[in-house]
């Protein structure tokens, strides 16, 4: 019926007996609008970093001990990955790897 109205002009739909509330009828033109509009539902939060950029952090810091997260973020950025550096921590730390070694003096 709400889409019916739609098509009736002003003058005409006053004119109309409805036999429904107004109320009802704005009503049943929302539910209309929401379920065109609807949109397919996604996974909450961001996508899982890459495998291959994940595999690539824990090489680095396997052959490099001594450099930490700022530096293994600076050598993907050369590389042209873009990756945040709290992304590479959060790569370091799970993986058990300390993100932020002690330099020795």
């Amino acid at each position: 019926m709400s889409a019916l109205a739609q098509l009736l002009s002003r003058g005409h739909l006053r004119q109309l007996q409805l036999l429904v509330s107004p109320r009802t009828l704005l009503r049943w033109h929302a539910d209309l609008v929401r379920r065109r509009w609807t949109y397919l539902c996604r996974g909450a939060g961001r996508p899982r970093t890459a495998q291959a950029i994940r595999a690539l952090v824990l090489e680095m810091a396997r052959d490099n001990p001594g450099w930490g997260y700022r530096r293994i973020h600076g050598e993907l950025t050369g590389l042209g990955h873009k990756i945040a550096p709290s992304t590479v921590w959060q790569i370091l730390k799970d993986a058990g790897i300390d993100p932020a070694p002690r330099q020795a003096v």
